[in-house]
C-alpha cells in the first residue's frame, strides 16, 4: 500500500499529497516533500485520489452519539468491498493526539464550506484538518508553553456543538474551552472557557467531551500513580454562556460543586474509561463508571456503576460489586471502561480491570446495595479492558457488543429478556485491539502494536489488515470515505505526532 508524508517544518504545513480542489487554505501555498513508500511498495506516492463525497455525515463526539454506541450505521464512502484497497497516508501533526477525532460534513471554514476532522492534542492544541490532510485551522491554549513536554496531559476527544457553530475541547490546565468551527477562535464571552477542576496537576480530564441538548458533560480522574489526592467529578456545563451548571463528586457526593481535592478526606475514584459521562437516550441520565476509592453507599462511590439524575444532582440508581472493596485494595477499576447501553432501562455492559464483563439492569435497581449482576463472564484471555464498548443495532434482531483488549477482540449477542438476560459469544479471536468502531457495515479494531484490523461484524471474517503507527488508546473513525486514526503514545510526552489516513 502506497504511503506518504506530511510534516510541519518551522509552523509551515508541508504536504506530500495532492490536495483536492478547496482544500486550501487561505495564505501562502505550503511546501511539498516527496511521498515515502510503503514497505513492499515500488516507488513513492506523490498524488493521492480525493476522498469519496457520495458519502456525508457527522461524527460529532466520540462513539458518533451521545450514548456513545461507537456505531455509525450509515453509509461512510467505505465498504466491505473496498477497505482492503484502501491507500494510507500519513499526516503530521502540532502535537500527539492520544485519542478519537470528531467530524462535521459541509461546515464553514475559512470562507468555505468543507469537510473536516477535528482533533484535540495531549497538550490541549486543537486543530481542523481537512480530509485531504491538510491543517486548516490550529487552536493553542494560552496555557500550553506551561504543561507542553510535561506529565500534565489531556486524552479527550472534543465534542461539537448541535448548530455545528462550535467545538469545546479541554485542555490539561483544566479548562474547557469554546471554538468556532470557522476558524478555531476560542469564545471568551460568560464563563468560557470554563474550569471544571481547582487542581489540574492532580486531577486529569482523560475521557472524552460529551454533549447532549444544552450542556456539555466533562468528567474527571487521576494521573499515573494515583497520586492524592483528587476525585473523580462529572461537570456539566451550560453551552450558551460557559456556566457550570452542576458537579457531581463520586466522593464527598454531597458537595455539590467544584471542590479542593484536600477538603475531602477521601481520594480518587476516577471517571477515566474512553467514553467518559454516557447519556441515555431514553430517560437523560447520566451513566459513569468508577475506578478505586472507598464505598458507602450515600457519599463514597468507588468502583461502581452510576445512573445520575439528568441535572447531575444526585444518583438515581447504583451498582456496585459485592467484590468492591477487593477491587479497590487489588487496583483492579471497575471503571476502566464505561458503560455500554444495550436496550433501554437501562440495561448495561459494563468491563473492568479485573478481566470481567457485566451485564447489569441498572434501572431496576435502586441506590447503594452491592452484588446483584444478572452475568459475568471473562474478557478476552481474562484480561483487563480500558477501552469502549461498542452496539450494534438492527432492526428486528438481538443487539450485539464488541469489546477488544490486549488478548484479543469478541462479539456478543444479547439473548433473553428481564432477569433472564445474558451475553453469549458470536465470535472471537486473538488480535488485540483498543476501542471498536462499526461504521458503514465494517467493524474496525486497532492494534496498537500496528495495524488496523477491518471485520464483517457479525461473523467475525477478517476483512482487511492495514498497516498503522504504533499508538495507545486512540481508535479511528469513518468518514467521508476516509479512515482517520491517530496514533502516538500521550505518555512519550511529543510536542509532535501523527494521523493515519486511509482513503481511495
Amino acid at each position: 500500500m502506497a504511503l506518504a508524508l506530511v510534516a510541519v517544518v518551522g509552523g509551515i504545513v508541508a504536504i506530500g499529497v495532492a490536495v483536492r480542489a478547496g482544500d486550501a487554505a487561505p495564505g501562502p501555498p505550503s511546501t511539498a516533500v516527496r511521498g515515502r513508500s510503503a514497505p513492499g511498495t515500488s516507488s513513492p506516492a506523490t498524488t493521492v485520489r480525493p476522498p469519496a463525497r457520495d458519502a456525508g455525515g457527522d461524527w460529532p463526539v466520540f462513539g458518533y452519539d451521545a450514548a456513545r454506541t461507537n456505531a455509525d450505521p450509515r453509509p461512510t464512502g467505505v465498504t466491505a468491498a473496498s477497505v482492503a484497497g484502501l491507500r494510507r497516508r500519513v499526516i503530521a501533526l502540532p502535537g500527539t493526539v492520544d485519542s478519537s477525532p470528531i467530524f462535521l460534513h459541509d461546515v464553514r471554514i475559512g470562507g468555505r464550506r468543507r469537510d473536516a476532522f477535528f482533533m484535540t492534542t495531549t497538550y490541549g492544541r486543537t486543530l481542523a484538518l481537512s480530509p485531504a490532510g491538510r491543517i486548516l485551522w490550529t487552536f493553542t491554549p494560552p496555557g500550553y508553553p506551561s504543561v507542553a513536554g510535561s506529565a500534565q496531559i489531556t486524552t479527550a476527544t472534543p465534542a461539537a456543538d448541535p448548530g455545528r457553530r462550535f467545538l469545546y475541547a479541554a485542555s490539561p490546565d483544566g479548562l474547557i474551552h469554546k471554538l468556532a468551527v470557522n476558524s478555531g477562535r476560542e469564545q471568551r464571552d460568560g464563563g468560557w472557557p470554563a474550569r471544571v477542576t481547582l487542581l489540574p496537576g492532580r486531577e486529569k480530564i482523560a475521557s472524552a467531551l460529551n454533549v447532549r441538548g444544552g450542556s456539555v458533560y466533562v468528567t474527571t480522574g487521576g494521573y499515573i500513580g494515583d497520586a492524592p489526592p483528587y476525585q473523580g467529578h462529572v461537570a456539566r456545563i451550560e453551552r450558551g454562556d460557559g456556566r457550570i451548571a452542576a458537579v457531581f463528586n463520586t466522593l464527598c457526593a454531597d458537595v455539590h460543586r467544584l471542590q479542593q481535592p484536600a477538603s475531602c478526606p477521601n481520594s480518587d475514584s476516577a471517571i477515566w474509561g474512553r467514553a467518559g459521562a454516557v447519556i441515555d437516550p431514553a430517560s437523560g441520565e447520566i451513566l459513569v463508571a468508577t475506578g478505586n476509592a472507598p464505598f458507602d453507599g450515600r457519599t463514597a462511590w468507588g468502583d461502581s456503576i452510576l445512573a445520575l439524575r439528568p441535572d447531575a444532582s444526585g444518583v438515581s440508581h447504583s451498582y456496585t460489586p459485592s467484590n468492591q472493596g477487593d477491587l479497590n485494595s487489588s487496583d483492579l477499576d471497575l471503571g476502566s471502561s464505561a458503560p455500554a447501553i444495550l436496550r433501554a432501562g437501562p440495561l448495561v455492559a459494563q468491563a473492568g480491570k479485573d478481566g470481567v464483563l457485566r451485564l447489569v439492569d441498572l434501572g431496576a435497581r435502586g441506590t447503594g446495595a452491592l452484588g446483584g449482576e444478572l452475568q459475568a463472564v471473562p474478557t478476552p484471555g481474562g484480561e483487563a479492558v480500558f477501552t469502549a464498548l461498542a452496539v450494534w443495532r438492527r432492526p428486528g434482531r438481538p443487539p450485539m457488543l464488541f469489546l477488544a483488549n490486549g488478548s484479543g477482540t469478541a462479539a456478543y449477542r444479547l439473548a433473553g429478556a428481564g432477569t433472564a438476560a445474558r451475553l453469549v459469544s458470536a465470535w472471537s479471536n486473538d488480535r488485540p485491539g483498543t476501542s471498536p468502531v462499526l461504521a458503514g457495515g465494517v467493524l474496525y479494531v486497532y492494534d496498537p502494536e500496528g495495524s488496523l484490523a477491518a471485520y464483517a461484524p457479525a461473523d467475525g471474517r477478517l476483512l482487511a489488515s492495514l498497516p498503522a503507527g504504533s499508538g495507545h488508546w486512540s481508535s479511528p473513525i469513518v468518514a467521508d470515505g476516509v479512515i482517520a486514526l491517530p496514533v502516538g503514545d500521550a505518555n512519550d510526552h511529543a510536542t509532535t505526532g501523527e494521523i493515519d489516513l486511509y482513503s481511495r
